[in-house]
């Protein structure tokens, strides 16, 4: 697996030594099975090269702040962060939030827009509406089986232990988190702007294939954060973290300054 890795360099980016903790920050109806294969791999607690690893648990918050707030509350006083998707947008409002408390940022497969005006974004309402009436009729797991066939690289959907891990991960989603999360993602803010203020290390990463979120997309994102590093994944959908998993390790340990193991 090689990944295409740009790098965004400026002198006002500097290296800073690796962190103690890493909060991961998960998305839509997503919980710490996301971040899994990266928990085992940078270890979950600190021996040596090892960080603390806490995964965030959104409760019910329906506002992407609110998130963002309730992750502030239970991290360490310095932490580095990485969010997966809709994580990447609760990062961002920490970021926002407490930018002296997070040492280094990773967003994956995610963006920064608010949604879009006119025919863009009613299609984006209208298909997030249509997932949330096949989970309120048939339940999490229809849902999620649907959902899926879009999220994931094509390559991918046959591979069993794969699609069952991420369907039962949706099916074990409460559906008033679901409705929660869904009006949060619609009522996202705008934060392009803010991702100048940006000056920590940071990550920048996508799978090739994200037909979501896609790799233009974040080519942008990454232009705009000064000395931004971004990794393009290929043969990789929007569920980067458990599609490629020892791709996403190797681009996480870089990112953190970790000793790469053979």
């Amino acid at each position: 697996m090689i990944c295409t890795v740009i790098a965004h360099t400026a002198e006002s980016a500097k290296p800073m030594k690796s962190p103690e903790y890493l909060v991961l920050a998960p998305g839509l109806v997503s919980d710490e099975t996301v971040w899994q294969q990266q928990v085992h791999d940078l270890g979950s607690y600190r021996v040596a090269d090892q960080v603390v690893t806490v995964v965030v648990d959104y409760a019910l918050c329906n506002d992407l702040g609110a998130m963002a707030d309730r992750l502030l509350a239970t991290a360490p006083p310095k932490f580095a962060l990485a969010g997966h998707s809709m994580g990447g947008r609760v990062a961002l409002e920490a970021y926002l939030r407490a930018p002296e408390r997070i040492t280094h940022l990773a967003l994956l497969d995610t963006g920064s827009d608010a949604l879009p005006p006119g025919e863009a974004g009613e299609r984006e309402k209208a298909g997030r509406f249509r997932l949330l009436e096949i989970a309120r009729r048939d339940g999490m797991l229809a849902m999620g089986k649907e959902w899926t066939l879009k999220m994931v690289h094509p390559s991918r959907l046959s591979d069993a232990t794969l699609m069952d891990a991420i369907h039962q991960m949706i099916a074990r989603a409460p559906l008033a988190q679901f409705e929660a999360q869904i009006q949060a993602l619609l009522a996202r803010p705008d934060r392009s702007e803010m991702l100048a203020q940006i000056h920590v290390p940071t990550l920048v990463l996508c799978g090739h294939e994200d037909n979501w979120s896609t790799i233009e997309r974040h080519v942008e994102m990454s232009r705009r954060i000064t000395g931004s590093v971004l990794v393009d994944v290929p043969d990789c959908g929007h569920m980067s973290t458990m599609e490629q998993p020892a791709a996403i390790t190797r681009a996480f340990r870089n990112w953190l300054g970790l000793e790469t193991k053979q």
